[in-house]
């Protein structure tokens, strides 16, 4: 049998820019609220190691559901790291992709070896190495056929970062 492609780029990989911002961003809110909570049972006289244990456990889960996803892709791979888990895809291997509408709006992207990632699409949005990457490997896909369904989910994504990255060049130029 084969060796598995492990997908691991080089040093030519692109990451999300804003990723360690967002990290600070879910212990400020989490320590936020467990420090507001000590305070409000400290104030009451209500304050036991019980309650002290409760805002803690609390403060923690706040952090790990605001813990963002890393997210990372290379030549032909895009990889979304959890704090337990990481998931991969093969964008130049791509079945489907699926745009995921709610409280807040996600891409699914699945492969033809059985990857599957989930990410937000404004993480590709802010950083464009991550989308060129993206998207150069979804356009493999599609020439190889291998693209089943999404291509239209592709191309609104494609439409909006082209709309977004040049209301940004006018704004930084001045001509907006």
């Amino acid at each position: 049998m084969a060796p598995r492609n492990d997908m691991r780029g080089p040093s030519d990989a692109a990451h999300d820019l804003r990723w360690a911002r967002d990290v600070r961003d879910s212990v400020r809110c989490s320590g936020v609220l467990l420090a507001l909570l000590l305070l409000l049972d400290w104030g009451t006289g209500r304050l036991t190691p019980w309650r002290c244990t409760l805002w803690l456990a609390l403060g923690l889960l706040l952090f790990l559901v605001l813990y963002p996803a890393r997210v990372s892709a290379g030549d032909g791979w895009l990889a979304s790291r959890r704090l337990l888990r990481e998931h991969r895809v093969r964008t130049d291997l791509l079945v489907s992709v699926r745009r995921l509408e709610g409280m807040s709006e996600r891409l699914v992207l699945r492969d033809a070896v059985g990857g599957r990632v989930e990410i937000d699409p404004d993480v590709l949005q802010r950083n464009p190495q991550l989308w060129f990457l993206v998207e150069r490997g979804a356009q493999k896909s599609a020439a190889g056929s291998t693209l089943l369904c999404g291509a239209t989910a592709l191309r609104r994504l494609s439409r909006r970062i082209d709309s977004e990255t040049a209301h940004a060049v006018f704004r930084a130029s001045g001509l907006e």
